[in-house]
Parts: C-alpha cells; structure tokens; sequence
C-alpha cells in the first residue's frame, strides 16, 4: 500500500507496530532495527508537545519526535519516523511511518496521526446510534443498501446539529485546534 501511495505521490501517515523490521543502509554499515529501538535512543531536545487534535475533554497533548529513514524517495518528498508519547505515561508509544512533501512541519504530521481518533470517534458514533454494525447482509447488494443507508441518516444527522448549534442564542463560538500547538 504504501509504494501505491508513494508511486502516485500520495502524502500518508500509516500506523505500524512497534517491533515493525526497519533495514537501513548508513555509510558505517547494514542497520536492522524497530521503531521502539529508535525512540528509546532519541534525546529529551527531539519531543515536542503538540496537539493530536481536538478530543471530549480539550485538546489532546502528546510529545512527539520524528526521525528520518534514510531511505530512496522522490524529489520534493522526505520520508520520517513518527513517533507519539504519551504525556501521562511516558513509556506507552504509538508509531507512524511518514511520505511527506519536503519542510512539513512536525505539528502538521501530528495533526494527521491525529485525524485516526476522530474517524474511530465517527465509526463508534454510526455503530451506537445508526446500527452500522447491525447489518447481517449476505450479498454485496444488501451490505451496500445497509452503508448508503447509514451513511446517509449519518450525514443527515451532522447537518441538523450543525444547524441547531448555529441557530442557538446561547451557544458558544466553533472552537478548532489551532494548526500548531506548542506547550513548553
């Protein structure tokens, strides 16, 4: 998947385990190590605390660092090594593998990792309150009438809570997460 995306120049931001093989070429010798390798090496100078978005309770707050892959890229892209800490436990980790265009900033790539919570967040919201898990379908045809369906009482349901909280007198302004949040 990810030379497909690579091949039409598709920048991603993939999970991967943290005993996920990384073989690399250096000018000292062959390196053949894991992600969880390479954050236990990484100095206290390459976390930064960025938002992962925008969560129930505020602003989701993590230390982040990234590494580069010396791997062969095309022009214009670079290839790095996310990786998330948690704040609160300092020894759980998420790692990410990165194609991005040249001079992305840490807090864009963060933003992306984030993006995983609020799609699980909507899949959580279509099983509990729309039955998208409900469907026993035995053919494609039926699956596909059971999802169109959902998705768009879905779509429907955001519309009509979009527009009560706009029409609301007493509600507050639409807060975003900032682009790029930055707790020293």
């Amino acid at each position: 998947m990810r030379r497909m995306l690579e091949a039409r120049q598709q920048p991603y931001v993939l999970a991967v385990r943290s005993n996920q093989t990384l073989r690399m070429i250096t000018d000292e010798a062959f390196v053949q190590t894991d992600p969880k390798s390479i954050a236990e090496t990484l100095p206290a100078s390459a976390w930064t605390t960025l938002a992962a978005g925008e969560g129930s309770k505020g602003l989701r707050l993590y230390d982040w660092a990234r590494y580069p892959l010396p791997w062969t890229v095309d022009e214009g892209f670079e290839r790095w090594l996310l990786i998330r800490r948690s704040r609160k436990d300092p020894s759980e980790y998420a790692y990410y593998f990165v194609f991005a265009p040249k001079g992305v900033e840490l807090a864009e790539l963060a933003g992306a990792a984030g993006l995983r919570w609020t799609i699980e967040e909507c899949f959580e919201r279509g099983k509990s309150d729309l039955g998208l898990d409900h469907c026993e379908a035995r053919s494609w045809h039926g699956w596909h009438r059971h999802m169109t369906l959902v998705m768009a009482a879905a779509a429907f349901l955001a519309k009509l809570a979009a527009e009560l909280r706009r029409s609301s007198p007493s509600s507050k302004a639409n807060e975003r997460s900032p682009s790029q949040t930055a707790v020293a």
